[in-house]
């Protein structure tokens, strides 16, 4: 594999917003000695990863981007359980040679989890300073499961977009739920208007868990599952024509979010 020269994460755009998307599952590289290591297939570890995530997330001014794979740390399972040493780790897939990820190399990216985190803290105290915000933790899950050439799974229990609220308090923050779901099940993309449901596959995870532990009253997370069928998730090949309009469907729910921040969690401006 090509030698990682990337970092593991970025935080880019303006932090002046009281919106932020993550795309924490986007990331495919992997540093020297978790590559070495490896003897999963890179498709089939591309099938499980969140491609594309970062560029649907692009037209939101604050963004988090982690470019490493989530096979070497995952960012949405605390740190207990952020590094997948064995097969019953991920789902049962062989992805070390020899069964099981030393420890040493373990604790290295155990580290990479405890810094992402710590950055980002860093970062998000000072937007919770200024005033109430929302993170948008983008993700995408697949739908096809059973194989290439098999009929997909059920529109009833997937929706193109499962928005995750298993953290937030919905007393508080549910006028901004429903700001975000009503104005992105109303953007026309060249598919139509898509099915935005909440808590149908998916509930979010530690990243949200987090925010909300961290910042109670301040933040709003919300875990955004987007349907993989902007691309072929046994081939990796994408739609660029529909990360593009998911990426315009994200940005249109900017202004009706920050319209319920204003009117009722005493958002300036």
């Amino acid at each position: 594999m090509d030698e990682t020269t990337t970092a593991p994460y970025e935080f880019l755009g303006t932090w002046d917003s009281p919106i932020i998307a993550t795309a924490i599952h986007t990331g495919h590289q992997l540093r020297d000695e978790t590559a070495d290591l490896m003897v999963l297939d890179e498709r089939d570890r591309l099938r499980e990863e969140d491609p594309c995530t970062h560029l649907i997330g692009q037209l939101v001014p604050a963004r988090v981007v982690v470019n490493r794979s989530r096979f070497e740390m995952d960012l949405n399972r605390p740190p207990e359980k952020a590094v997948y040493r064995r097969p019953e780790d991920c789902w049962g897939l062989e992805v070390w040679r020899g069964g099981e990820l030393p420890a040493d190399v373990a604790q290295r990216s155990l580290e990479q989890h405890e810094a992402f985190y710590r950055d980002l803290a860093e970062r998000l105290d000072e937007v919770a300073a200024r005033g109430p915000f929302v993170l948008y933790d983008v993700h995408s899950y697949n739908h096809r499961r059973d194989g290439a050439e098999a009929d997909p799974s059920s529109l009833q229990d997937n929706p193109d977009i499962n928005v995750g609220t298993g953290s937030v308090d919905r007393d508080l923050w549910g006028d901004v739920v429903e700001a975000f779901m009503t104005s992105a099940a109303a953007v026309e993309t060249s598919q139509g208007r898509l099915d935005v449901r909440e808590n149908v596959r998916f509930k979010g995870a530690h990243l949200t868990a987090w925010v909300h532990e961290r910042y109670p009253g301040r933040a709003c997370a919300l875990a955004l599952e987007f349907k993989k069928t902007f691309m072929d998730e046994w081939t990796g090949e994408f739609d660029a024509g529909q990360v593009a309009d998911l990426s315009q469907l994200l940005a249109a729910t900017q202004e009706p979010v920050l319209a319920a921040l204003r009117s009722g969690h005493g958002l300036d401006g």
